[in-house]
């Protein structure tokens, strides 16, 4: 079957209805995966939220260092939250936080070098394309050296933030002076040529266009197709409090939207494994009917979690993995434990 087009993907989104939509995407998901849904035992770490950037759709970063709600974490602090996580059975540390004007690149090696030395058996998913740009900005060196140091240092994965969306007319109004999409695109395909896997996210449900959101998904099937490496697509619905766009774009999106969007890139992306239903920021119930709308996998168990509930979210920071398993089971669906790498534990 050949591969729909940008133009058969729009007109799916705006004019398919929904059901018939989800029910094609989750016939495609099944065709891939059956009933399985892929879920991580794992634990956020934001460590700092102190940003040189201030994104107009971001509620979690704090440009000045003194600021009352500014925090910055040593290692220490990095290291008690990772060592309760993997007590608890976590596979894996998802470390992403705002560029710290402070911070030398010597840093965040140090801190992979600690981490994969006390915690050998955990995967080290961390930072986001725009701090891997940072990094290279601050040492002088570029982003492929970078990931390779960082590989040794222990890195297993990128987590795919700070793609937004990659249409630059939309990025240059919601996060001007951040990685440009060119840039974005250029850290993962050279991550994926050094052999780190990633993901691939979109922020949708603001300013951007139908039309804009089809267009970020091309680019990400066009990088696949050339050099492999994405693990899976990670739609990310826009919360709207405590940040510049709320006045412009005062509520979250519907139901609806983001159902449609998690089906029509299940459908678009056909090069990609796995379309995530990113439970803390759909909110469960919804997470749960994305599971019957082309999403396989429905993240982790987080256990904590900053950035989107810095912008409204109320979903609980953390679940358990019997909650996790148990709400795949009523969905009638077949939970399986994962690492970042996607290796299966069940």
């Amino acid at each position: 079957m050949s591969r729909i087009s940008e133009q058969e993907a729009l007109d799916l989104f705006l004019n398919a209805p929904l059901d018939e939509l989800c029910a094609r995407a989750n016939a495609e998901k099944e065709a891939r995966h059956g009933k399985s849904v892929y879920w991580v035992n794992n634990r956020q770490i934001n460590y700092t939220n102190v940003c040189v950037l201030h994104c107009k759709f971001c509620a979690f970063s704090r440009i000045k260092k003194d600021s009352p709600t500014a925090y910055d974490w040593n290692y220490e602090t990095i290291r008690d939250k990772a060592a309760e996580a993997i007590s608890k059975g976590a596979r894996e540390l998802h470390i992403v936080g705002g560029l710290h004007p402070d911070h030398p690149f010597d840093y965040y090696i140090e801190m992979l070098r600690k981490l994969r030395k006390e915690f050998p058996s955990a995967n080290l998913k961390a930072f986001t394309a725009v701090e891997i740009c940072h990094f290279a900005k601050i040492s002088g060196q570029t982003p492929e050296q970078i990931m390779a140091t960082l590989k040794d240092a222990g890195l297993d994965a990128l987590p795919g933030g700070g793609a937004e969306i990659l249409v630059q007319s939309v990025r240059d109004k919601i996060c001007p002076g951040k990685e440009t999409g060119e840039e974005w695109l250029d850290v993962h395909r050279a991550a994926h040529k050094l052999g780190i896997p990633t993901n691939a996210t979109m922020l949708f449900g603001h300013i951007e266009k139908i039309e804009d959101r089809i267009a970020h998904m091309k680019m990400l099937r066009d990088l696949q197709d050339e050099a492999p490496g994405f693990f899976a697509f990670i739609p990310l619905v826009y919360h709207p409090e405590h940040n510049a766009l709320h006045q412009i774009v005062p509520n979250i999106t519907s139901e609806e939207d983001i159902l449609r969007t998690v089906a029509v890139s299940r459908l678009f992306l056909d090069n990609f494994p796995h379309i995530k239903a990113y439970w803390i920021q759909m909110g469960i119930e919804t997470a749960m009917k994305a599971l019957h709308a082309g999403a396989s996998d429905l993240d982790g168990t987080i256990i904590e979690e900053k950035i989107t509930h810095a912008a409204g979210a109320t979903v609980p920071v953390g679940m358990s993995p019997e909650r996790m398993q148990d709400l795949i089971k009523k969905e009638g669906l077949v939970p399986v434990e994962r690492d970042a790498l996607y290796e299966r534990f069940s």
